[in-house]
């Protein structure tokens, strides 16, 4: 009897045909009616110039979507305390999986966030110490730099059977905070000439802090609070008045019938400046900061935020102060040889987290490393720890240009765990210009044609040898390799650095050539901002523009951002014999109905809220009657509205000559032109714009800063192959201009471009901090001695 076999393959289940990510009729910012279908389970990059509708359509559509429909399947309750997303323009969404989003934002700049206390690693340290440190000296808790000691007792009532019955308690908290810095590592003291001049009254304006105001209620408290007189020189206070002065804790009054707070200089001081990292604040306080405290490390705590108990407490002999000011490697190597298996899993967790930073190319920073330090590439690998290990899959990652902040040599690294996330089953979106991770794509998606309205369409969409022949702009500058120059400029000066020894530097010697190009390169870690925003950015006649995200709502824009506006508006006074106030979308000229918002929001609680257009000023955000008044040529005048919806380029023109001509405006538009901005429309919100957008936006608006040297921290951040070119023309003309120009940058092109090369290494953290290289590009590539002169001569062919 014979037996018949089944040769038909089994019918595919359903569930497997839910293969793609369906979008169709995306309309977000730029995108123009987008449809495009993406495979799951596959790495896609999405490439094209900056501004061309990459972000909005992985970011501002399908992540989004992912994120608030996941956010909709928690109760009302739930929805009211998060933040409400708004559904993205878009027709049809299919197939979406949850959404997890890597983005380039720099963590907190709180001065109490670090590494440790960002990521995990802090409160399993904690944990570790408080199971095994000797003597015990308490939970978790006792080792956090965060929580403070408090003991306390007193009378409380409670209501037993019917009755009120008042018992006694107590209670003690304790914590690891040290006493003398509140946790923040360095006590700092005060210049007081720089808070107060004790030549005058508080009448007469003798307070000096930035923001503290005798005209508003600052004013009217110090007049009214009856601590001290108002009409006498400080110098002649005495000792309880001024002590009151500087040092009073907030203490409720009542002054001209109103319930206020009084609160001295000091402790203000410490409330509004001080409890910020110093590099979020704005350059006007930054300054008065600088001038009037004096930040020096702690002398109780050493540095380490903690309490004498927390140190006290040890394992193997070292604190947790200690360990966690280790280099990551280095911890890691001292966590894999304690043995103790009544903590085996929590070793083995810590462990195998801090074996994820050294695999990320992190394992140089140091779990105490304050969070805000850290650059916005250095912050996004940061948040990939998490998901390194993670068992989820079917999820879909999004990242935003991965690879920013690394050397040629980590971007192998890097390519090699986005690689590891798709083969675990999950979808990789990746919004990238670096050819080396464009090469590693099962799909690359290619918007353009142009950036802003000249782009939001795809232009193609297959392999990468199909984007090569495609003939886009990404295509066309894919295999685009820079050149050796033939000759080099000649220094006409130096600016000497001796003894550099901030962070990882060895007592760094050396002097850097004015008069030129300065490329200063080395793998992530090995100190090259240390180098330069230590001992240069801090000098005289030094214009730094650094990678922190300028900050703006949906009324900030170009024109605002840059100053633009204000020899605008005055030209727009001037020709029609009026205020310049009524040229602000802002002030005088707002539309009265939407007070020159151009839209009316309308917030449903827990559902997204609605914007729709002022039905009166149509969006232009003028009152009717300011846009009467108009300039330029007369056969074809601009009102306000109009000149703020020109494009930088047209507007260039329109400020260059004839009746409009403004040359305070027209030197910044050419300066918006030159870093590749001329498609950017002078009102469009910053709220819109891409992270490098941001980013060159900032570079133009400092470049108008008088000064004789130019610090870059990575210029080509955001920046398209094709405007790499472009942004080296802006170098030269710098340069050729009379300007020395310092560039820390990890880009090929740029290293090739360069008259004289300072390279840092030869590793990172401990392994680096020294000069390895110093000379001209030719020499690098010649001599290849260093990781940096390896792949610069891989690049340029040599």
């Amino acid at each position: 009897m014979s037996t018949a076999i089944r040769t038909d393959a089994p019918a595919q289940a359903a569930a497997d045909s839910h293969d793609l990510i369906r979008v169709h009729g995306a309309r977000e910012n730029n995108l123009r009616d987008v449809s495009v279908e993406l495979p799951k389970r596959r790495l896609t990059v999405f490439t094209g110039v900056s501004g061309s509708g990459k972000s909005s359509l992985v970011f501002s559509t399908i992540a989004a979507e992912s994120q608030r429909m996941i956010n909709e399947t928690y109760s009302a309750f739930l929805q009211g305390l998060m933040p409400t997303l708004n559904r993205p323009d878009v027709d049809v969404l299919d197939g979406l999986t949850t959404a997890i989003v890597v983005g380039q934002e720099r963590m907190g700049g709180d001065v109490r966030s670090t590494v440790g206390t960002a990521t995990d690693t802090g409160a399993m340290l904690r944990i570790l110490f408080s199971r095994l440190g000797e003597p015990h000296i308490g939970g978790p808790q006792a080792f956090s730099f965060n929580v403070a000691s408090i003991s306390g007792a007193g009378a409380v009532t409670l209501e037993k059977g019917g009755r009120e019955i008042k018992e006694r308690r107590e209670f003690s908290i304790t914590g690891g905070m040290c006493p003398r810095c509140e946790g923040r590592g360095t006590a700092s003291d005060f210049d007081l000439t720089a808070l107060y001049d004790d030549a005058k009254s508080i009448d007469e304006g003798a307070i000096t802090i930035p923001g503290m105001s005798m005209d508003g209620w600052f004013g009217r408290i110090l007049r009214g609070c009856g601590f001290f007189p108002a009409d006498k020189p400080i110098a002649q206070f005495t000792k309880r008045e001024l002590n009151d002065l500087l040092y009073k804790e907030p203490t409720k009054l009542k002054i001209e019938g109103i319930n206020l707070t009084f609160t001295g200089l000091i402790p203000q001081i410490q409330k509004s400046f001080l409890s910020k990292d110093r590099e979020a604040m704005q350059p006007y306080v930054r300054a008065f900061v600088d001038r009037a405290v004096v930040f020096a490390e702690c002398p109780e705590c050493g540095g380490t935020r903690l309490s004498e108990a927390a140190r006290s407490s040890k394992i193997a002999g070292v604190h947790i102060g200690e360990v966690s000011a280790w280099q990551i490697s280095d911890l890691a190597d001292w966590i894999r040889g304690l043995d103790e298996p009544s903590v085996g899993p929590l070793l083995s967790s810590l462990s195998e987290t801090l074996d994820s930073f050294v695999e990320i190319g992190l394992g140089y920073l140091s779990l105490d490393r304050p969070a805000g330090t850290l650059s916005g590439g250095e912050a996004q690998r940061t948040k990939m720890i998490r998901h390194l290990s993670s068992a989820l899959t079917d999820v879909t990652y999004v990242f935003d240009e991965p690879t920013i902040g690394l050397h040629p040599h980590d971007i192998d690294r890097m390519n090699t765990l986005l690689l590891r996330l798709r083969d675990k089953g999950n979808t990789v979106l990746i919004v990238e210009h670096k050819p080396e991770t464009i090469a590693i794509a099962d799909q690359v998606v290619d918007l353009g044609p142009g950036a802003g309205t000249a782009g939001g369409e795809i232009v193609y969409q297959g392999s990468l040898d199909g984007l090569r022949a495609s003939g886009t702009l990404t295509g066309r500058h894919l295999d685009d390799r820079a050149t050796l120059k033939t000759s080099v400029r000649t220094p006409d000066g130096a600016m000497e650095v001796r003894g550099a020894d901030s962070h990882n530097l060895r007592k760094v010697d050396v002097d850097i050539p004015l008069g030129l190009l300065v490329a200063v390169t080395g793998v992530a870690g090995s100190g090259k901002t240390s180098l330069i925003h230590g001992s240069v950015a801090k000098r005289d006649g030094v214009v730094l523009v650094d990678q922190t995200a300028i900050k703006g709502s949906r009324r900030s824009n170009p024109a605002t951002y840059t100053g633009l506006l204000e020899p605008i508006r005055k030209a727009f006074a001037k020709a029609n014999g009026v205020k310049p106030a009524l040229f602000s979308a802002n002030s005088e000229g707002a539309c009265p109905n939407c007070n020159g918002a151009g839209v009316i929001y309308t917030d449903l609680g827990i559902m997204a809220g609605i914007s729709t257009l002022c039905e009166v000023c149509e969006g232009k955000r003028f009152d009717a009657s300011v846009l009467e008044y108009t300039l330029g040529d007369p056969s074809h005048p601009k009102d306000i509205s109009e000149v703020l919806a020109m494009p930088v380029a047209e507007a260039v023109e329109f400020f260059g000559a004839g009746d409009a001509k403004t040359p305070a405006a027209h030197k910044i538009l050419v300066r918006l032109a030159d870093v590749g901005l001329g498609y950017l429309t002078l009102g469009q919100p910053l709220t819109t714009l891409s992270g490098g957008e941001r980013q060159r936006l900032k570079l133009a608006t400092q470049m108008g800063e008088e000064g004789g040297v130019y610090v870059l921290d990575e210029p080509t951040t955001g920046l398209h192959l094709a405007d790499v070119e472009q942004l080296l023309g802006l170098l030269d003309r710098l340069v050729d201009s009379g300007k020395s120009v310092i560039v820390i940058e990890h880009h090929q092109a740029v290293m090739a471009h360069a008259d004289w090369i300072i390279d840092l290494g030869p590793g990172a953290g401990h392994d680096g901090g020294r000069v390895v290289f110093e000379g001209t590009p030719a020499d690098l590539v010649a001599g290849r001695s260093t990781l940096t002169g390896e792949h610069l001569a891989a690049y340029v062919g040599a």
